[in-house]
């Protein structure tokens, strides 16, 4: 007997006891009316069923194919959604490795940095809004621009403006100091951070420098790693 044919069975025996039991009686633990509306919905059901399985009978292989298939993507966006954390932070580690100086967020809301091939941190950060290279340095008292980073972001000191003095690598020269609204490096944004710009042709790199790194809850370089932690 086919699966309709059951269905309408089934249908049949579950009206014939409706009709012979009384109106207050319930039948297997459920009240008629709801008895009445589980037959009629499951034999709905079963003929729905069918019909698919009769199409899908039609062309058996391609068709188990295809449900193979749309399970195993089923299954993988479950796996993906399950492990989103795991998956951002493999991947933002691949991106530290290929991309060095570019922040990986850690889970506790670290930032990791991965020293360059020369032996050197090199830092992408976000000056104001705008995306800065920086070289990692303790040694240096504050952050410190040089003269092409300041004029892209606006900051153009005047020549009376350069009273600090300054060692560098170079030698010493002189510096303006100034102040920026926001420099972030990762997750980690600290406002109105006290920098200095250096004269034009005085200094190849930026330098993160003190201003920024003693408003940090913490920085330890371990290995290849910087590792910075915000307040």
């Amino acid at each position: 007997m086919s699966v309709v044919g059951l269905a309408l069975v089934a249908l049949g025996i579950v009206l014939a006891v409706l009709v012979f039991s009384h109106d207050n009686q319930s039948v297997v633990g459920l009240e008629p009316d709801q008895l009445a509306s589980l037959a009629v919905s499951g034999s709905l059901l079963a003929v729905i069923v069918a019909g698919f399985w009769h199409q899908f009978r039609g062309n058996l292989g391609a068709n188990l194919r295809a449900a193979l298939i749309w399970g195993v993507l089923a299954l993988a966006l479950v796996a993906g959604y399950a492990y989103r954390d795991d998956a951002r932070t493999v991947g933002a580690r691949i991106l530290g490795a290929v991309r060095p100086g570019s922040a990986v967020v850690g889970t506790d809301g670290s930032v990791t940095i991965t020293r360059r091939a020369d032996g050197d941190f090199h830092v992408r950060a976000e000056i104001n809004g705008q995306s800065h290279g920086f070289q990692f340095d303790t040694g240096a008292s504050a952050v410190v621009l040089t003269a092409e980073t300041a004029a892209a972001l606006g900051i153009r000191p005047t020549a009376s403006e350069f009273a600090v003095r300054v060692s560098t690598a170079n030698g010493t020269t002189v510096a303006a100091p100034v102040f920026l609204e926001s420099l972030r490096v990762g997750t980690i944004v600290e406002r109105r951070v006290p920098a200095l710009v250096s004269r034009p042709g005085a200094l190849r790199d930026n330098l993160l420098g003190m201003s920024f790194l003693d408003r940090l809850s913490g920085f330890e370089v371990r290995g290849d790693r910087l590792i910075l932690r915000g307040s």
